[in-house]
């Protein structure tokens, strides 16, 4: 009975040791815990009353950089407000533009050649070429408009106002050809009413000259630029139905 008494007598020993000591350890938290928080309480004052002490040799700082701050935002807003409206008066004069010079393709073949190479001239300009000015008559070496395109590259335009059922050979492509390398263009560009025949749009594509044919003449009335249409250039003048439809609409 003496030795069981004793066990149990050493196990509440031990207890009894470890229930101080925890306590011990939750206190010293806290007491940390407590430290921080009048830590930080001290240092809100301490800074309060710097800025208080301090307010008149501070605030002339304080609010001059929160004018800076202010007319750097009024700026900021005013850029930017110009540059969405200079974007939407970019957009309505361009619309300006190709409703003002808008022809139907039935207006265009009743023009006469002089009337479609202004046309073509005016189409030019109002897509950003500049310098664009019509040289066609009885000695134009190959040439109705010469210009610059809107990247600075030179062009040489002929243009041919023909009967929708009538088709470009490839010797007025030749001619184009050369009157490129008379007037040392870049660029060398072929607008019709009508269609180029198969010759002459390989020889077009095989030489880098934009052929403009008649669907692609309604796409740049209608407001494709001149630029956009080099991307379908050679891409075909369309599939059989179309050219029976195109037979016919004009004839063969």
């Amino acid at each position: 009975m003496a030795a069981r008494s004793g066990g149990s007598g050493g196990s509440g020993g031990r207890g009894s040791r470890r229930g101080p000591g925890g306590r011990g350890r939750g206190s010293a938290t806290r007491r940390r815990r407590e430290a921080r928080q009048r830590a930080a309480v001290v240092g809100g004052v301490a800074v309060l009353l710097l800025v208080t002490v301090s307010w008149s040799a501070v605030w002339p700082y304080l609010l001059g950089a929160a004018v800076a701050a202010g007319l750097g935002g009024l700026v900021w807003w005013l850029w930017r407000t110009d540059r969405i409206l200079r974007g939407g008066d970019r957009v309505w004069r361009q619309a300006d533009a190709v409703a003002a010079g808008h022809r139907t393709l039935a207006e265009v073949d009743a023009m006469s050649g002089t009337e479609f190479e202004e046309l073509v001239a005016e189409l030019c300009r109002r897509d950003g070429c500049t310098g664009v000015r019509r040289v066609g008559g009885s000695h134009d070496n190959g040439a109705d408009v010469l210009g610059r395109l809107p990247d600075g590259r030179t062009m040489v335009v002929q243009c041919k106002r023909y009967a929708p059922h009538r088709t470009i050979a490839s010797r007025e492509m030749r001619d184009l050809m050369g009157a490129k390398v008379h007037f040392g263009a870049d660029v060398a560009v072929f607008v019709t009413t009508s269609r180029f025949s198969a010759p002459s749009q390989a020889l077009a594509v095989q030489h880098g000259i934009l052929a403009v044919h008649r669907d692609h003449l309604g796409l740049w009335n209608n407001g494709a630029s001149l630029p956009a249409l080099a991307g379908v250039n050679g891409a075909g003048q369309g599939d059989r139905e179309h050219r029976a439809r195109w037979r016919n609409t004009y004839g063969t």
